[in-house]
């Protein structure tokens, strides 16, 4: 209500709309689909990333740890496996897995292959600092 005791008429002229991006059974039953992102979030103001990864089957995506990121993983299609420090993990359409910051994980696909959804905070871009300022550890670019 507005102080004069009428309904306020929102505005929404300016509000962004919610909208659907892709159909991801359509991307899963690609048969022929290559390797890596069949499909990238890439809306602008956004404050997530997500993608649509196919792994061939029989490939893999070697042991790597993401230090700054909590990303969660949903298999849409196929099956593979999940390796971490405590043991392998069957993965299969369905599986809805999170892979916390800081932990090691490596996926292999399947007799099938493997599709899955991932979804995490957005990376911030990178900033080229001015000469003078601490180098990044490591020689990496810095990220803010």
């Amino acid at each position: 209500m507005t102080a004069d005791g009428g309904d306020p008429t929102p505005d929404y002229d300016d509000d962004p709309l919610p909208r659907t991006l892709c159909d991801t059974t359509v991307l899963a039953a690609l048969e022929d689909a290559p390797a890596g992102a069949l499909w990238r979030l890439a809306e602008s103001g956004r404050q997530l990333d997500a993608n649509v990864v196919r792994i061939p089957p029989g490939r893999q995506v070697d042991a790597h740890r993401e230090p700054d990121l909590d990303v969660l993983l949903l298999v849409l299609a196929g099956e593979g496996s999940l390796t971490a420090p405590d043991g392998t993990q069957l993965l299969r359409a369905g599986t809805l897995t999170w892979l916390p910051h800081g932990s090691t994980r490596a996926l292999a696909a399947g007799a099938q292959g493997l599709t899955y959804l991932t979804v995490h905070r957005r990376r911030p871009g990178m900033r080229i600092k001015p000469s003078g300022t601490a180098a990044p550890s490591a020689g990496r670019p810095q990220r803010q």
